[in-house]
């Protein structure tokens, strides 16, 4: 069994900067891309940012040079570090991560949402 948990969500005025994390755990073999997306009400969920093992990353051209995507592959977890966030940044953020288990893979997981919120 598998399970991504994020952490770090919150309400943050415009133009601050939140960090979140995301941590996988279980019968991991090995993970391959990981990656940040989020869904606004009333709206499909949309790719923020993914990042591939050896550390290649690939941004949404509405965050890019405000949010950055990192992973520490010894702990199993991805990062966003978002700065300059706005109003438009507000919505439920999730990770996904592809993963191999002990015995079958690859399959993609996801997280359980964390909120974020951008507001005066």
């Amino acid at each position: 069994q598998v399970q991504l948990v994020n952490s770090g969500g919150g309400l943050v005025q415009p133009g601050g900067s939140l960090r979140l994390s995301c941590a996988a755990s279980g019968s991991i073999f090995t993970i391959g891309v990981m990656g940040w997306y989020r869904q606004a009400p009333g709206k499909q969920r949309e790719l923020v940012a993914t990042i591939n093992v050896i550390g290649t990353t690939n941004y949404a051209d509405s965050v890019k040079g405000r949010f950055t995507i990192s992973r520490d592959n010894a702990k199993n977890t991805v990062y966003l570090q978002m700065n300059s966030l706005k109003p438009e940044d507000t919505a439920v953020y999730y990770c996904n991560a592809r993963i191999w288990t002990m015995s079958s893979g690859p399959n993609d997981y996801w997280g359980q949402g964390t909120q974020v919120t951008v507001s005066s």
